[in-house]
């Protein structure tokens, strides 16, 4: 599948301290129609956010509410700072905090999750294990329900969420809120993908998005849910009349 190019960069917004903050507009959904631009919004932490990005936030985007799919630990490093927006719903949500410790309860799967930590010879492994419990952990499911319930409920404006850089926690998210609004799977994988382009770090094989990652999710999904879409009507609870609602506010 080529990138359409309709999209440039992906949908990456210019910000001053925002490296990897995209608009999903532009992206192709259910029946042709593609996603409304300036509405649904993935990034990284708010916390390098300049004034002017903050005021492009508010002002071009209006941005009305933040997703915050990060741990405790990362809130109290890093701080969204929503003093400096006000009027912008702020909602918690960590995607992790249970992940690891559900694998580490079953023996087996905690073998297999030291084995791939430990790996050498296969440095992506870790992260392939990881990927479906962001997703199947109690707290994944909660988190996800809270941010699909956030875009259904943000009637105007935009809706922002993110991790700490935008790929992992926020690119599950992004997976969830695409496919719902019924984006190709592979337009929805190119998107993950394209989180590399704008990371300032050094390539890293441990942690680059990978398409190993996203599959192995999506593989999850497929044996416990029958798919993706399975997924947000069962676990994250969306009828028809929802995902209906979500393509007719979002899809032009």
């Amino acid at each position: 599948m080529t990138r359409d190019d309709t999209r440039a960069d992906y949908g990456r917004i210019d910000f001053e301290g925002l490296p990897n903050t995209r608009d999903l507009g532009g992206l192709v959904g259910a029946g042709g129609r593609r996603v409304r631009r300036g509405l649904l919004l993935r990034s990284g932490t708010l916390y390098f956010a300049t004034s002017a990005d903050r005021r492009r936030l508010i002002e071009d985007y209006h941005l009305r509410t933040v997703v915050d799919l990060r741990g405790e630990d990362e809130l109290a490093e890093y701080p969204d700072h929503m003093e400096r927006m006000p009027g912008v719903r702020y909602v918690h949500a960590d995607a992790l905090r249970d992940a690891v410790a559900g694998i580490s309860q079953n023996a087996e799967a905690r073998e297999r999750l030291e084995a791939a930590r430990a790996s050498t010879d296969d440095p992506a492994l870790f992260m392939e294990t990881v990927y479906p419990h962001i997703l199947l952990g109690e707290s994944g499911v909660a988190a996800y329900r809270s941010l699909m319930r956030c875009v259904l409920e943000t009637t105007d404006g935009a809706v922002l969420w993110h991790c700490h850089f935008g790929r992992d926690r926020c690119g599950m998210g992004s997976m969830l809120v695409e496919a719902a609004l019924g984006v190709d799977p592979g337009a929805i994988e190119e998107d993950y993908l394209a989180t590399n382009r704008f990371n300032p770090d050094p390539a890293d094989e441990r942690t680059d998005a990978n398409p190993r990652f996203i599959r192995a999710a999506v593989g999850a999904l497929d044996r416990e849910f029958g798919g993706v879409m399975g997924y947000v009507r069962e676990a994250l609870g969306l009828g028809e009349a929802e995902v209906s609602e979500l393509r007719g506010r979002y899809l032009e």
